[in-house]
């Protein structure tokens, strides 16, 4: 009988237990409140196809556009010419830039001329006999004769007969050997081909000057160019003529140039088109390393964007009915830190900046906007209270 009491007190008690923690769980239930709506705002705009300006920034190292690298095509000891053949040393148009001692060589070819002249002097007598009109032409040559000169031109024969007889005698075959010392005896001095400045100079005075070695650098301070590596598809923009404003890494100045050339050939190394811009300001040197801002035309019916708006490389963010949605566009041109599109819609309400966790269907407001609805609404209100009055 006392275990059945027991078990029934047992049981009772595990029940209350049971009951009171149930209890206890449903009056600790807590009423969640509801989701706020978490609305970002966006700084968007009216979209508006118009003409874009194309510009390209870039930049590369001047050199002069006419150099003239000095090569000996004789031997001989280095004389100076005019001036002192030296780095920096300017010259004009004409002057002797390097003089080579030629005085051995200029004795040999008066000695040919001596013997040529006495080759003439031999046949004069049998040319007289034989061919009195090719003597007297001769005669004439033979008396401007100048040994201290070069030969003068050969007389024209118009018999057939003469002409052989004086190529026997071996007169033509003499005369060519001579004009041909004379054209080398020209290549003992070198004079500058245009108003410039010596550069570089690897000789100097009494240096033994030997056949083929290199001498120095000539260039012409009149004019530069400026070596521009442009990708493939950007160069399609330019065109010869288009204006390009220089600007040098130190200092505030500007030049002024224009395209003159544009390769057609891709470079293999670096995937880049050359681009040569022509400038001739005197403030400009030679090795100077300018930036070059180049205007390229325009763009029709497109739009200027940041960018940082681009999503997946094809479209951006525009916003309709308080939501994000994404638009597809086509970018056609980039520059550092702007793009140009097209395929957007006039009117279209745009992104301006890009927003942090942007997605589709993103709930969103327009800064300025709400601003301008409350003032509206008090503007409202305020009309009605008067009205009651």
């Amino acid at each position: 009988m006392r275990k059945i009491i027991n078990t029934v007190i047992a049981l009772v008690i595990i029940v209350g237990a049971v009951m009171y923690a149930n209890h206890l769980v449903s009056s600790n239930s807590r009423v969640k409140p509801p989701a706020k709506k978490v609305i970002k705002t966006v700084f968007a705009d009216s979209a508006q196809n118009t003409q874009v300006p194309i510009s390209m920034t870039t930049s590369g190292l001047l050199s002069a556009k006419n150099r003239f690298e000095l090569f000996a095509e004789v031997q001989g000891v280095l004389k100076n010419g005019m001036r002192e053949f030296k780095p920096g040393q300017a010259f004009k148009k004409g002057d002797v830039l390097i003089n080579i001692d030629a005085q051995e060589f200029r004795a040999s070819l008066v000695s040919s001329r001596s013997n040529f002249q006495n080759t003439i002097a031999g046949m004069m007598a049998d040319l007289k006999l034989d061919y009195p009109q090719a003597y007297e032409q001769w005669n004439l040559f033979l008396n401007n004769f100048d040994l201290e000169k070069p030969l003068p031109d050969l007389p024209e024969i118009n018999d057939n007969k003469a002409e052989f007889f004086i190529a026997g005698r071996g007169v033509i075959s003499a005369y060519y050997s001579i004009k041909n010392l004379e054209e080398r005896l020209v290549k003992y001095s070198i004079r500058a081909p245009y108003d410039g400045v010596l550069t570089s100079a690897t000789v100097t005075e009494g240096t033994l000057v030997r056949q083929g070695q290199n001498l120095g650098a000539f260039i012409s301070t009149e004019a530069f160019e400026l070596a521009l590596s442009i990708a493939p598809d950007a160069s399609n923009y330019l065109s010869i003529g288009d204006a390009v404003v220089l600007k040098a890494r130190t200092g505030d100045g500007t030049f002024k140039g224009e395209i003159t050339r544009i390769n057609k050939r891709v470079d293999p190394s670096t995937q880049m088109v050359q681009v040569f811009v022509e400038t001739n300001d005197p403030a400009l040197k030679e090795g100077m390393y300018l930036e070059a801002d180049i205007s390229a035309g325009t763009i029709e019916n497109a739009i200027l964007l940041s960018r940082k708006l681009l999503v997946d490389e094809t479209s951006i963010y525009a916003v309709k009915d308080g939501l994000l949605e994404l638009l597809e566009v086509q970018a056609v041109y980039f520059m550092p830190n702007t793009m140009v599109v097209k395929g957007v819609p006039d009117g279209a309400v745009i992104l301006t900046q890009p927003v942090a966790g942007a997605h589709s269907g993103m709930m969103v407001q327009i800064f300025g906007q709400n601003n301008e609805q409350d003032q509206a609404q008090e503007d409202t209100s305020n009309q009605d209270g008067a009205s009651q009055k």
